[in-house]
């Protein structure tokens, strides 16, 4: 039978070819952006085409804004699913339950509107399948929802009371390739606008600007469909299209952006023109940009707004380009469809590599076992290949794009090779990724998402089995360090790999935003929280920035650790050593800074004479005679890289590396011995605290102290959560089965020596054998309390425990937190790279990570002291520290950031072990040496009152 329109398995009718994107020319344009009339119905067939003619009133409609979703503006509700299709997988067809948008927008022509020439249509972004009709004429149809299409419709325009009709349908043939891990959002969601096309325009053009890094040359030509002039008055270049141009030019890098303004001018129309050069080629088994291999610090980038989904403007886009640049960021996959362009004229303008990828995932289909799968069906290729032309034609012209990408998780199939047939016919400059394929048949790189640190390295080396042909091209994680919540843990440890072995070109974090939707109770929304089924919960909020892009820990972390410059030294010795890890930039950008620290505290500052160090080298410094030592101190430098200038991405003086040197570690001095512990009254006295008697410490020096006991919980993070699709069970699944959210502790001994209180404990699951035997053994001089406590296992444990520690709560809000120790943020034990030691300070809301789905957060890590609520705790071996208003129990059980209410209580955590975080979430668990294992444990603290 026929099927309609939007389940045709055809790319549309009616469009003009694809051809390149540019903001603006001297040609007239009208935006059509704004307040458009709307009408929903809930299936495609329940509304005729009457709204599309002439004369039809629409004024019983509701208005929504364009671009932008109509689920995310009162109608309907967003969907999320990660791979699984939300509908029965029977391409091309899809439910008759399928939401269906009419949209009507009535226009004037500028007075001053061209009368000569013809005008287009030009649609940004519709999702999933859009209809068109001007003044009652249709125009045709379309699917490819992040390209763009083209209508050509100047005849059919008047000079007042056009009336623009568009039906989008929410499912459509175009949603089996378009599976992408995000939210379904249908609607028209990026610009709408009328441009003008004068007599003797370019349809198209195509700007080739290569770069010799051997002789400096550049080599400009541009190709365009009409005869016109290129000029680019910076480098005397005045040349008619189609003829080259070779000059001496500065050459486009994402470290050095340097663009070249030019024009095309044809006959009919000026078209600015922002030219950078550079070659990009794969050489020697290696991806090169202008004959230097190049290290990817990549993210994985998703278009998302909290409140307009994947409606952004402009400044969200600047903001997330300035972000990546301020965090060391070099690179963006666009994840898993071509952007709106103007993202890509951000990466040219400040710099980002970009691996541009095809509006294209049939994820699916692992479901049914790939049958059906479009890529393999020679149906759909008409399709794949119109999505191809249309990345590749719309943003052919950008330097920052280095790579094409066919898509994502689509399996293998003869589809994907007739897109790599076509675009390496219209492009060879430029190489292609796709990483579903393993043979690499259509590829010029290795890609892999989520390759654990072994593998990796086994790639590195060259002894990974596969095809003998893979084993020669450079390899790339287009996916890894899964950020979903607290996380993720493992990058220094990749990035080392990076380092170490030149086919391993870097990679791209998952992802880099929470996919969080705002919603009046939950704060931020995530999957089933509209009620959609199938969905995939919190697995949307995987992001390095929070849903209001707020840098997370995780994005803090990423910086320190692909800083591209490495700082090293001996502090006693006063020496520093300096490499560049720049790909083409020199150091002479940079001003070198150091302090002197003692305790916590900078005592004397000063600049650093760096000579300009290149690319992949290295120099030493010397630092200036030390201050001072410090009789008994902790005595540290901190060397920072700085900008020595503002950049267009960042001010002076902002931050690019920096290294602790430490020369004089600290004593703890032990409070000495003396006091007897006494009983009285039922209650025992040890100097001036007060415990129970069962030797519970209740109150120090008139302060109230809850609950003081070795602790062994945490709220499990995502990544301890792990993957539920995965057959193994989760770490987080295994603490619960042994019933570590839930232990018993039972009290052995009460025993009062001469100068000690000692409890004797036992602590462990019910339903097992396994147990921690836990001594707690208090002293005082009088005035300070001595906490020693040896923790030893008990049973064969075969299961990793989520924290080693003490846990108690004192009375109120707490008031201000200080500490010496890492900071400002939170660290674990391997995600702490970017924990600066410092004195620091706080109040106890701000010490917590407001990550979209509750979990364990906000340590501290190498605490020294800590100061909070009256009270002062010094430790002896450098515990984590946290503190919230809210026990870890309720932090356990909330869903959504208001299920924590803060209570009368702040509950205070000294752990002297951490289970690590690493990327479960998507990823590998905890590398071995952050994993915490049972062992014997003997750590101490020292309590005493602050006077506050």
């Amino acid at each position: 039978m026929d099927l309609p329109h939007h389940e045709d398995v055809s790319p549309g009718t009616g469009t003009l070819p694809p051809r390149s994107w540019y903001a603006a020319s001297d040609a007239a344009a009208l935006s059509l952006n704004g307040p458009w009339r709307f009408r929903l119905s809930p299936t495609a067939d329940a509304q005729d085409d009457a709204f599309a003619a002439d004369g039809y009133d629409p004024a019983a409609w509701d208005q929504i804004a364009v671009p932008g979703h109509w689920v995310l503006q009162g109608h309907g509700a967003p969907h999320y699913t990660n791979q699984l299709y939300p509908f029965p997988v029977d391409p091309p067809r899809v439910p008759t339950e399928n939401p269906t948008g009419d949209h009507l927008r009535v226009f004037d022509l500028p007075a001053d509107w061209p009368e000569r020439g013809t005008a287009v249509l030009r649609f940004d972004g519709v999702e999933s399948c859009a209809r068109v009709w001007l003044n009652g004429t249709e125009l045709g149809d379309f699917k490819g929802s992040r390209l763009a299409h083209e209508f050509t419709v100047g005849p059919l325009l008047r000079p007042e009371g056009n009336v623009l009709a568009v039906r989008v349908h929410q499912w459509s043939a175009g949603s089996y390739l378009e599976d992408q891990d995000q939210w379904w959002l249908p609607g028209i969601f990026r610009d709408v606008t009328l441009l003008h096309r004068p007599e003797g325009c370019a349809a198209d053009f195509f700007v080739h600007s290569s770069y010799d890094h051997r002789t400096g040359t550049g080599t400009l030509r541009v190709d365009s469909d009409v005869q016109g002039r290129v000029t680019v008055p910076e480098l005397g270049v005045d040349v008619a299209t189609g003829e080259e141009a070779a000059v001496p030019v500065r050459p486009w890098t994402a470290e050095t952006p340097r663009l070249y303004d030019g024009v095309l001018a044809t006959a009919g129309e000026r078209i600015p023109l922002r030219v950078g050069f550079r070659t990009v080629a794969v050489e020697d088994g290696l991806i090169k940009v202008n004959g230097r291999p190049v290290l990817l610090r990549g993210v994985n980038r998703h278009e998302f707004h909290p409140e307009t989904g994947r409606a952004l403007d402009l400044e969200t886009m600047r903001a997330d380009v300035l972000l990546m640049k301020r965090h060391n960021i070099n690179a963006v996959r666009t994840s898993h469809y071509p952007p709106h362009p103007a993202f890509l004229d951000l990466c040219d303008e400040l710099g980002l590599w970009v691996i541009d990828e095809c509006d294209l995932e049939t994820h699916g289909f692992t479901a049914v076992g790939w049958r059906g799968n479009p890529v393999d069906d020679d149906r759909w290729t008409p399709a794949l290949l119109d999505r191809a032309a249309r990345m590749v034609e719309r943003d052919k012209n950008h330097p920052s794009v280095v790579l094409w990408s066919l898509g994502n998780e689509c399996g293998t199939g003869r589809g994907l090779t007739a897109m790599a047939d076509w675009i390496r016919a219209r492009d060879p400059g430029r190489p292609l990724h796709y990483e579903g394929d393993r043979s690499c048949a259509d590829t010029d790189v290795y890609s892999r998402m989520y390759a654990d640190h072994a593998e990796v390295e086994s790639i590195g080396r060259g002894t990974d089995e596969g095809p003998e042909a893979r084993r020669h091209l450079p390899f790339i994680l287009c996916e890894y360090g899964h950020a979903m919540g607290n996380g993720p843990g493992g990058l220094s440890e990749y990035q080392r790999l990076f380092e170490t072995y030149e086919r391993l070109q870097g990679g791209f974090v998952w992802e880099w935003i929470d996919h969080g939707i705002a919603h009046p109770a939950y704060g931020y929304a995530y999957g089933g929280d509209f009620g959609e089924r199938p969905h995939d919960g919190n697995f949307v909020c995987d992001g390095l920035l929070f849903p209001d892009r707020t840098p997370s820990p995780g994005l803090v972390a990423y910086k320190k650790v692909i800083e591209p410059v490495r700082i090293e030294g001996d502090g006693r010795a006063g020496t520093v050593r300096i490499t560049n890890l720049h790909d083409f930039a020199d150091l002479s950008h940079l001003a070198f800074t150091w302090s002197y620290d003692v305790d916590g505290e900078s005592v004397a500052d000063g600049t650093l004479a760096v000579p300009t160090v290149a690319p992949g080298e290295s120099t030493e410094v010397k630092l200036p005679p030390a201050p001072t030592r410090g009789k008994d101190a902790e005595t540290r430098w901190t060397v920072r890289a700085r900008l020595a200038r503002g950049t267009a991405w960042a001010p002076g003086g902002h931050v690019v590396a920096w290294a602790q040197l430490p020369v004089e570690v600290g004593m703890i001095l032990p409070v000495p011995g003396g006091t007897a512990p006494v009983r009285e009254d039922g209650r025992i006295r040890l100097g001036p605290a007060a415990f129970d008697a069962h030797g519970t410490l209740l109150s120090f020096g008139g302060l109230t102290v809850e609950g003081l006991r070795v602790d062994v919980w945490r709220a499990p993070t995502d990544n301890d959560n792990g993957m539920p699709w995965r057959p193994e069970p989760s770490v987080a699944a295994r603490w619960r089965a042994l019933g570590l959210d839930r232990v018993q502790h039972r009290l052995d001994a009460v025993e009062l020596g001469e100068d000690a209180l000692t409890v004797r404990s036992r602590v462990a699951p019910a339903a097992s054998d396994l147990g921690l035997r836990v001594a707690y053994r208090w002293q005082s001089d009088g005035t300070r309390l001595l906490l020693t406590v040896d923790v030893v296992p008990e049973g064969a444990w075969t299961v990793p425990l989520p924290r080693v520690g003490i846990r108690f709560g004192l009375p109120g809000a707490a008031g201000p937190v200080r500490w010496f120790g890492g900071g400002p943020g939170e660290a674990y034990p391997d995600t702490a790279q970017a924990a600066l030691v410092g004195v620091w300070e706080s109040d106890v809301d701000a010490l917590q990570t407001p990550y979209v789905r509750p979990q364990e957060n906000g340590a501290r890590p190498d605490v020294r002291w800590a100061e909070v609520g009256g009270l002062r705790i010094d430790s002896d071996h450098g515990p984590w520290f946290t503190a919230r208003r809210w026990t870890t129990e309720h932090l356990d059980a909330a869903r959504h950031r208001p299920d924590l209410v803060p209570g009368d209580t702040v509950w205070v955590n000294l752990d002297s072990g951490l289970h690590g975080i690493g990327s479960q979430s998507c990823g590998p668990g905890v590398l071995p040496q952050y994993e915490l294992t049972a062992t014997h444990w003997r750590f101490s603290h020292t309590f005493s009152l602050t006077g506050r």
